[in-house]
């Protein structure tokens, strides 16, 4: 074997053969799984918008009363993800899982058939909401950050975030594909059920000894955990940032397809840049976690919000064409969840992996309150004025924000006082 080779598999080795009180899981089985089921999840989210149109002229509903369900689930997804945390750091990740994929099945169906805003709301806002809490990042991330060491730890991250990135990519001209053939309501049962898949992926998330909640012995309680996050100035400066991830991405990803259908140009494009837009994101994630692990976060975080910023300045300067379009998405795709193995790995480094999942789901909040905002907005502003203009100006200017923002955060690991520990 060579010289290489022998590093590779070295480093392989320590990865998957650690002691067990900081392994458990197998790196293999624990990232495609992981991805696997942040690719169903995710991938099923980021079509939603491919339904705004057919949902609202179907029922006669105005384009906030989509947006406001959105919104809802976004902000229902980002406080329920606080409490998936807490359950997924105390009883483990698999139980977790399996309430979310059963909800998220019940979501969706209720979505088909919901036939007043208030009801959509409930099964597309809270229902399908509370599903993703317990089925994305927050969730997995907890179990990479328990049994990857903190040397790895933000590239294995970014792997699975670059590989359920091609969730997007799959799944959007999928969503299409079953809107155009069987249409809307027909399209949202298939999903259903097809979020199902994530029941067995879950079992790959297992790890043992969590059945009791004891696996862990760790030195804080959650509430001194979350309590000691809140008033950290760098976790605030991180969850500052996040809002204005969680704004451009949501009201983009909503409302880009209906912009781009008032412009004259067909449904197909609307498909064909979502999709770019997640087979871009597998590079940009990828890319964001292994630059993580030798670049200080808080760079690689600034420059991702100041390249959406003027990614975003340039679509709106560029005559509006397919190409246009399309270049747009792929340079979104390279920027889309680029910020989330490196907030998450940030958080990691500052407090440590006995809370990580409730702590990123704390962090994740602000980032919903942006999507939340993001996404009503958009509708709103678009009903009263017939334009989405202010909003694509709101975004650029919370995009120059947020790099600053992320500029002054501290990354080294917390100096803790005694009394801030449990006994």
């Amino acid at each position: 074997m060579s010289r290489s080779g022998r590093r590779v598999h070295k480093g392989l080795a320590t990865l998957v053969a650690m002691p067990e009180s900081k392994a458990r899981l197998s790196l293999t089985r624990m990232l495609i799984c992981g991805a696997a089921i942040v690719t169903l999840s995710m991938g099923i989210r980021h079509g939603f918008g491919l339904w705004l149109q057919p949902i609202t002229q179907a029922q006669g509903w105005s384009r906030e009363n989509f947006g406001m369900a959105i919104a809802i689930q976004n902000l229902a997804w980002g406080i329920s993800g606080i409490f998936a945390g807490m359950l997924a750091d105390r009883f483990g990740a698999f139980r977790v899982i399996l309430a979310g994929t059963l909800a998220y099945c019940l979501g969706l169906v209720g979505m088909a058939f919901a036939d007043t805003p208030f009801t959509f709301a409930l099964s597309t806002g809270v229902l399908i909401g509370m599903a993703q809490s317990g089925t994305t990042y927050a969730v997995v991330y907890g179990v990479i950050g328990r049994n990857v060491p903190a040397d790895r730890r933000s590239w294995a991250m970014g792997v699975t975030a670059a590989a359920g990135s091609f969730g997007q990519f799959l799944m959007v001209p999928a969503e299409g594909f079953l809107i155009s053939q069987f249409g809307w309501q027909q399209a949202l049962v298939m999903l259903g059920f097809s979020a199902l898949l994530m029941a067995p992926l879950a079992w790959g998330l297992r790890e043992p000894g969590f059945g009791g909640g004891a696996l862990n012995k760790r030195e804080q309680s959650i509430l001194q955990a979350m309590r000691e996050a809140l008033h950290y100035r760098s976790f605030q400066l991180l969850m500052a940032g996040y809002f204005v991830c969680g704004f451009q991405l949501v009201f983009i990803a909503v409302h880009m397809p209906s912009y781009l259908r008032d412009k004259g140009l067909s449904p197909q494009v609307a498909s064909y840049a979502l999709a770019l837009i997640g087979l871009f994101n597998v590079f940009g994630t990828y890319a964001a976690g292994v630059l993580g692990q030798n670049i200080a976060k808080r760079k690689i975080l600034a420059f991702i919000y100041l390249a959406r910023a003027a990614s975003i300045a340039l679509f709106l300067l560029m005559p509006l064409t397919p190409l246009s379009v399309y270049l747009f998405a792929s340079a979104m795709g390279l920027l889309w969840l680029s910020t989330v193995p490196v907030t998450n790995a940030t958080v990691a480094q500052i407090f440590g992996v006995s809370h990580l999942s409730m702590l990123s789901g704390l962090v994740f909040f602000s980032h919903q309150i942006g999507s939340f905002v993001g996404a009503w907005l958009g509708g709103y502003l678009y009903d009263k004025t017939g334009s989405y203009d202010i909003v694509w100006n709101i975004a650029i200017a919370l995009g120059v924000a947020a790099a600053l923002i992320n500029l002054p955060v501290k990354e080294a690991a917390i100096a803790r006082q005694p009394h801030l520990q449990a006994t």
